[in-house]
């Protein structure tokens, strides 16, 4: 499996990368129905995802990063070099999104991901990695927990104010 950022041409996405990615979104209307990111989950568009993706990467210290495993992509993780807050005493990149083709579930994409993800990291020099699961997701609390990741606190989003749990993961040499 490789990791590939995702990097604009001449100020926009690629097309044909973008319909990938929205396939891959569209795939995870569970999560989005959850998350309420979009406001119809089960048809989520193109020009949704591509405004989604610009936020993204519109942040200080943004990536979002391509899973490719045999060619196709079967997931994205979206990262941060630093806490959004610049007040935050937070010394950690985060892990903003880790997104897995649901019809690949439960075959260690997701972890293959955040374990790539966590080597970028250390091989930065960075100490540890943070993250945020929503309250209404316990199988992504499951998920995370099961990769090493403890509990630091209770927060809510900075996006839409929603319960969650903040985690937080050593990055050990």
């Amino acid at each position: 499996m490789i990791l590939q950022p995702l990097v604009p041409v001449d100020g926009a996405l690629p097309g044909p990368v973008l319909t990938e990615i929205a396939a891959l979104y569209a795939t995870n209307h569970a999560f989005f129905e959850l998350s309420g990111d979009f406001p119809a989950p089960d048809r989520i568009t193109v020009e949704q995802v591509a405004a989604s993706l610009a936020d993204e990467l519109a942040q200080d210290g943004a990536e979002v990063l391509l899973a490719r495993s045999a060619g196709r992509l079967v997931g994205l993780a979206t990262t941060l070099a630093h806490h959004p807050d610049p007040a935050a005493e937070d010394p950690d990149p985060w892990i903003g999104l880790l997104l897995i083709d649901a019809t690949a579930h439960r075959e260690g994409y997701g972890r293959a991901v955040a374990a790539l993800v966590e080597d970028r990291f250390r091989a930065a020099g960075r100490t540890g990695v943070r993250l945020a699961v929503l309250d209404n997701n316990p199988k992504a609390l499951a998920f995370w927990q099961a990769q090493g990741y403890e509990v630091m606190r209770k927060a809510k989003d900075r996006a839409l104010g929603r319960e969650c749990t903040v985690l937080r993961k050593p990055l050990l040499p």
